[in-house]
C-alpha cells in the first residue's frame, strides 16, 4: 500500500463531521428534558416538540426516551407495558423529567389511539415488533422501531408492505450509521484506499453474565402469557425475563441477532451491499450450556457478491483477547486494512514496518439517531436506517441462525426471498404464531 497523501487521510476522518455537525451540536447541548416552546418563532427557537408514545417501558425503552429528550422537542404523552411496575416507574420518572405526566396502558392498541400522538417508540422485544409496528402505521404514526425489525423474515416483509402503503416516516434502531468512524471508513474504502475489499471480519466478544435459569413464579406485576405473546408460552425464570431475554432463542435468538446485527448492518452499510448468496454457520452451548439457549461460541459465513464476510463471537473467556479489537470490523483489502468500531478506525498499511493510523472520532450515537428521527418527522424527510435496509439486515443474521440449527448451507434468492435448496430451512422463514394471536404475513 503506498503511503497516504496526508489530505486524502484527514478528509476520510473528517468525512461525516460536516454531514452530522447539526445533529451533533443538537444531541451533545439540547437539554435533559424539554422546555415548553411555541410551535412558530424565530429561527433559534427549539424544535416544535413531537408527541410521542412509548412501547415498551424497560430499560432500553427509557434509554430511547432520554435520547429524544436529549436531541430536543420531544414530548412523551402516551406509555405501554404489560409490567404494572415498570409502567408505573417509567411514567413517574417521565413526570419528573418533563414535567407532565404521560397516560400509561397496558394494550398497545389502546395507546395508539391517544388524540394528538404523532409518533411512537417501540422498545419491546423483537417477537413484539411485527404486531404494534404494523398497527402504528395502519393509523398514520410515525414509528422509530428497534432492531432487529422482527422474530422471522416473513415479520419483516410484512412490516415493510404495510410501512409502503402508509405515508409513515420509520427509523430503525441501527444507531451505528450515525457513526463518524464507521461513515469516513465507507468514504475511505469508496475512494480505493484499500483496493479490492478481499474479507471482512465481524465480532463482538464478551463475557456474558447470567442469572438463575429455574423456572418460577412471573412477578405478580408482570402478565406473562402476554408477555411471551405470539411465540411459545415458555416457563418464566429470571434468564429470559426482563433485560436478559436477548439469549433465549424463543425470543431474542442470541448475541448475533440482537448485538451482533449492529455490525453487520454497518458492514453492509459501509460496502453497499444487499443480500448474501448463501451462508452457513457453526458454533455451540459450550460454556453456558443450562444457562442460555443460544449458541455461546458462534461462526457463520455470508457470501455477499462483493467478498465474503465472516461473524464470530464468544461469550465467554473474552478476557483473553484484545481488548481493543473485541468490538468492532476488520475490512481486508489489496493494499491493507481497515478496523472500524464505534468511535475509532485504524489503518493498517500493507507492507513491513508500516505505521498504523489510529483516527479517534466521538458521537452520541442514539440522541444523534433519535434527532434524525424527529426532524424527520417534523420535515417529513428520509431517514438513514429505513425499514428496507433493516429488513435486509435482520434477514441476514436469520439466515445465519436457520444456517445454525440446521447445520445447512443455505442458498439465498434475494429476489424471491427464498432458501432454494433446503425445504427443512425453508420452513423457518416463518414462525407459527400461538393462538389467538395472527401472523401478519401472507404470500
Amino acid at each position: 500500500m503506498k503511503p497516504l497523501n496526508r489530505r486524502q487521510f484527514l478528509g476520510a476522518a473528517a468525512f461525516s463531521a460536516a454531514a452530522l455537525s447539526t445533529l451533533r451540536t443538537r444531541a451533545a447541548e439540547a437539554p435533559t428534558a424539554p422546555a415548553p416552546t411555541p410551535t412558530t418563532g424565530p429561527a433559534t427557537a427549539a424544535p416544535r416538540p413531537v408527541k410521542l408514545g412509548l412501547i415498551g417501558c424497560g430499560w432500553w425503552g427509557m434509554v430511547n426516551v432520554k435520547a429524544a429528550y436529549k436531541a430536543g422537542g420531544a414530548q412523551v404523552i402516551a406509555l405501554c407495558d404489560i409490567d404494572s411496575d415498570n409502567l408505573a416507574t417509567t411514567a413517574a420518572e417521565i413526570e419528573k423529567l418533563q414535567g407532565s405526566r404521560p397516560l400509561t396502558f397496558k394494550l398497545y392498541a389502546d395507546l395508539l389511539a391517544v388524540p394528538g400522538l404523532e409518533a411512537v417508540i417501540i422498545a419491546t422485544p423483537p417477537h413484539w415488533h411485527a404486531l404494534p409496528f404494523i398497527s402504528a402505521v395502519g393509523r398514520g404514526l410515525d414509528v422509530f422501531c428497534e432492531k432487529p425489525l422482527g422474530y422471522d423474515i416473513r415479520e419483516g416483509r410484512a412490516m415493510v408492505a404495510a410501512a409502503a402503503k402508509s405515508r409513515s416516516i420509520v427509523q430503525i434502531g441501527f444507531v451505528r450509521r450515525q457513526s463518524p468512524a464507521f461513515r469516513a471508513v465507507r468514504d475511505f474504502i469508496a475512494s480505493g484506499n484499500l483496493g479490492r475489499i478481499v474479507n471482512v471480519d465481524a465480532q463482538i466478544n464478551f463475557t456474558a453474565g447470567t442469572v438463575s435459569p429455574v423456572a418460577t413464579t412471573p412477578p405478580p406485576s408482570l402478565d406473562w402469557d402476554m408477555w411471551c405473546g405470539p411465540g411459545p408460552l415458555i416457563p418464566y425464570s429470571p434468564q429470559v425475563g426482563h433485560k436478559n431475554w436477548r439469549l433465549e432463542k424463543t425470543v431474542g435468538q442470541g448475541h448475533l441477532y440482537d448485538w451482533g446485527i449492529h455490525l453487520i448492518d454497518a458492514t453492509r452499510f459501509v460496502l453497499g451491499e444487499t443480500a448474501p448468496r448463501a451462508v452457513t454457520a457453526t458454533g455451540g452451548l459450550y460454556q453456558l450450556a443450562g444457562k442460555i439457549t443460544t449458541p455461546d461460541t458462534l461462526t457463520a459465513q455470508f457470501e455477499f457478491a462483493r467478498c465474503p464476510v465472516t461473524w464470530r463471537h464468544r461469550l465467554w473467556g473474552s478476557t483473553e483477547l484484545t481488548p481493543e479489537f473485541n468490538n468492532g470490523v476488520f475490512f481486508y483489502g489489496e493494499k491493507g486494512t481497515v478496523f472500524a468500531t464505534d468511535n475509532k478506525w485504524i489503518v493498517l498499511p500493507a507492507g513491513k514496518g508500516a505505521e498504523r493510523q489510529v483516527t479517534e472520532t466521538k458521537a452520541d450515537l442514539v440522541p444523534l439517531h433519535m434527532a434524525e428521527f424527529l426532524d424527520a418527522v417534523r420535515q417529513r424527510k428520509p431517514v438513514s436506517a429505513t425499514i428496507a435496509e433493516a429488513h435486509l439486515s435482520t434477514t441476514v443474521v436469520k439466515l445465519a441462525m436457520i444456517a445454525y440449527e440446521t447445520g445447512a448451507r443455505l442458498e439465498w434468492d434475494a429476489k424471491t426471498e427464498q432458501i432454494t435448496n433446503s425445504p427443512e430451512a425453508a420452513k423457518l422463514l416463518q414462525r407459527a404464531y400461538r393462538a389467538p394471536y395472527k401472523h401478519p404475513y401472507s404470500a
